[in-house]
C-alpha cells in the first residue's frame, strides 16, 4: 500500500468514526423528541425542552451532512487510487 493510500484510508476512517459518532449523538437527541405535543398550561415547560432538542438537531445536521459527503469522497478516491495501482503495477 502505497504512503498516499495508506493516508486516505487513515483520514477516512477519521472522518467516518465522527460521523458514526454525530450519529448515534443525533439519534439519542430524536429519541427523546415527540412527534406532537398536547399541552396544557401547567405543561408549557414541554415545549421549551422539545425546542431545545429541535435547535441541537438542526446545529448538528449540517456537520452529519458534510461528513457524510466527505466519507463518501473519500472512499471513492481511495477505491480509485487502489484500482490505478493495480492496473499500473508491473507483473
Amino acid at each position: 500500500m502505497s504512503p498516499s493510500l495508506l493516508g486516505l484510508v487513515i483520514t477516512w476512517g477519521v472522518l467516518t468514526v465522527a460521523l458514526v459518532i454525530l450519529l448515534i449523538y443525533r439519534s439519542t437527541l430524536t429519541r427523546q423528541e415527540d412527534d406532537q405535543l398536547f399541552l396544557d398550561p401547567a405543561e408549557a415547560h414541554m415545549q421549551q425542552e422539545q425546542a431545545e432538542i429541535m435547535h441541537k438537531v438542526e446545529k448538528i445536521n449540517p456537520y452529519v451532512m458534510w461528513l457524510g459527503a466527505a466519507s463518501g469522497l473519500l472512499i471513492v478516491a481511495i477505491a480509485s487510487l487502489a484500482a490505478y495501482e493495480r492496473l499500473t503495477q508491473v507483473q
